[in-house]
């Protein structure tokens, strides 16, 4: 692993800490500049193919989104079908009569690039807005901007509840990335996907399992109901759902015709190679949270 691939995910990862602990506008604001940028690879991944998106109409539409996820979450579902319809009826008027192509890769753009990405906001930020019972916690300092910082680092429990959740899923990703990385590149032998010749089933099932162990660490020490089986669904369901998102990145690239979706990042490549795993988590976690843990502390 070279030196620049060290760095810059140490860089990376303290950026990411940062957004998640101070929550509010940092964090939207912060994730708002990461979906941009990765958006702005996936048009040049499209047009490579000789498409013409709505780029600049799905870019401005996907922070709307973003901002409608932390100042009304329950409203952001009717934003994205609005958002959609809008990118159709500014496609009506082009010069050149737009393809369906034109049309799908931008509706998937705001849906793969945007939406989805969105529930993290709702996770972190409006969470406590949809979920009464858990206000966030008044033992810290709050920061302009709906901005948090713990008083205490030793006291965990007086963190938001939306904090302690949100470090969960993220560290439960992590661990999946980091096992699939280092039992893959070591110890993998069998081949798991064409469209990633790179990756093992060795390392997917560490992968699984490193966020299996997370996610039980996790569901123990916030007391979920039934907390070994909470917290191992969670966990594999974070380890195969971001999996997937790294092959389904790896599938553009693939039909793009290049290994990387960028070189933003040194060592790593582009934004979307780094956070591919994040995005259908996104809602998974989301919803696991708000639907299926209330519905098992009820039976």
């Amino acid at each position: 692993m070279s030196l620049a691939r060290i760095l810059s995910a140490i860089i990376a990862i303290a950026i990411a800490l940062a957004m998640i602990v101070l929550g509010g506008w940092y964090f939207t604001i912060g994730l708002g500049i990461i979906i941009f940028l990765g958006q702005l690879e996936y048009f040049r991944l499209v047009r490579s193919k000789g498409i013409a998106p709505a780029a600049k109409t799905t870019l401005v539409l996907s922070q709307l989104l973003l901002i409608t996820a932390a100042v009304a979450p329950n409203l952001t579902d009717a934003v994205f079908p609005l958002a959609g319809g809008l990118i159709c009826f500014y496609l009506l008027f082009q010069p050149k009569l737009a393809t369906i192509a034109d049309i799908s890769t931008s509706i998937l753009g705001l849906f793969y690039g945007s939406y989805l990405p969105s529930y993290w906001v709702r996770l972190r930020v409006g969470f406590t807005q949809e979920m009464p019972p858990l206000q966030a916690s008044l033992d810290g300092i709050h920061l302009p901007l709906m901005g948090y910082w713990p008083q205490s680092w030793l006291n965990l429990n007086s963190f938001p509840e939306a904090l302690k959740v949100t470090f969960l899923a993220f560290g439960c990703i992590w661990a999946a990335d980091i096992g699939a990385y280092v039992v893959g590149k070591f110890f993998g032998k069998i081949k798991l996907s064409k469209i990633s010749p790179k990756k093992t089933v060795e390392g997917a099932l560490f992968g699984i399992l490193g966020s299996l162990v997370v996610a039980d660490l996790g569901a123990w020490y916030l007391d979920w109901p039934n907390w070994g089986i909470s917290g191992l669904l969670l966990g594999v369901l974070i380890g195969i759902v971001s999996l997937l998102g790294d092959l389904t990145e790896s599938m553009m690239k693939r039909d793009a015709g290049v290994k990387d979706s960028g070189q933003l990042i040194p060592g790593h490549g582009g934004i979307l190679d780094r956070t591919d795993s994040y995005v259908f988590t996104a809602p998974l976690v989301y919803y696991y949270v708000t639907l299926f843990l209330p519905f098992l502390s009820a039976i």
